[in-house]
């Protein structure tokens, strides 16, 4: 009896957390979704602008992606169980979808090598930027590279992999959840009602089933996937949560700076 009142109590504490955490990072997620560049993309130029920025964030979420599945499972050998199964478990299906989902042809890629496609289609050379990712082969040379890189850029960079850096599994999840997974739907939403197609007189559909993927798989599985990772790993510690508030909030507040430098790239 003593132990199913305790297990009651530590979910009672978890969904006040999670709920205080919503209310703590909703001024920063409403000012996000409400960001002038959703209604700002209008031309071919437009777009290519847009796509040269955001295929950094493309990529780093990868490397959050990938970062929490080092924290979680065990990715050296000899292999050993770690953690929680069901925090391996969560990741895993994630990450299954992330880096081999099927792209527009039915091939097996990643978002991220789905989203050069989607470049190549609209015109865009990549070969620079993938030179410059490519050069990116540790922490240390990614936010030292970073300074290359247009400010609104090289900040968006630096605060995801200090995140990673910090080794702390439930602000990695906190990052992925609420500044990408949690976000990317209305966000992606958004941006393809922008679009004046009519004066946009190229093939979108790579680009288009890009954001269509995201949307089906954040709303529907991996958002709520994501939910739960950040619930398990902070458990009921109130330090954990608060450290988790203030890195989602700090990765809200990143990406709308990340988003001004597009906009004012735009113009």
């Amino acid at each position: 009896m003593a132990t199913y009142i305790l297990q009651v109590a530590i979910i009672f504490v978890k969904k006040s957390m999670q709920s205080l955490l919503n209310d703590r990072i909703t001024l920063s997620r409403k000012r996000l979704l409400n960001h002038p560049l959703y209604t700002s993309i209008k031309t071919v130029e437009h777009l290519h602008t847009f796509m040269q920025s955001h295929v950094y964030a493309v990529w780093d979420f990868m490397s959050l992606l990938k970062a929490l599945q080092q924290e979680l499972t065990c990715t050296s050998v000899p292999w050993q169980p770690v953690g929680d199964p069901q925090l391996r478990y969560l990741i895993n299906e994630i990450v299954l979808a992330e880096e081999t989902d099927l792209d527009i042809d039915g091939h097996r890629n990643s978002h991220y090598e789905m989203y050069l496609d989607a470049m190549q289609a609209a015109g865009i050379e990549t070969t620079a930027i993938e030179k410059i990712i490519h050069s990116f082969n540790s922490i240390k040379s990614v936010k030292s590279g970073a300074a290359s890189l247009e400010p609104h850029i090289a900040q968006f960079l630096i605060n995801t992999f200090d995140i990673i850096e910090g080794g702390k599994p439930h602000e990695i999840a906190a990052a992925f959840t609420y500044g990408r997974e949690d976000l990317i739907p209305d966000m992606f939403t958004k941006i393809i009602k922008g679009l004046d197609h009519q004066s946009i007189n190229m093939d979108l559909s790579k680009i288009k089933y890009y954001f269509d993927r995201h949307i089906e798989l954040d709303g529907d599985e991996h958002g709520p996937m994501a939910h739960r990772m950040v619930s398990m790993l902070c458990g009921d510690d109130e330090e954990k949560w608060d450290e988790a508030i203030k890195v989602s909030n700090a990765s809200l507040d990143s990406r709308y700076q990340l988003f001004d430098g597009i906009l004012e790239s735009l113009n």
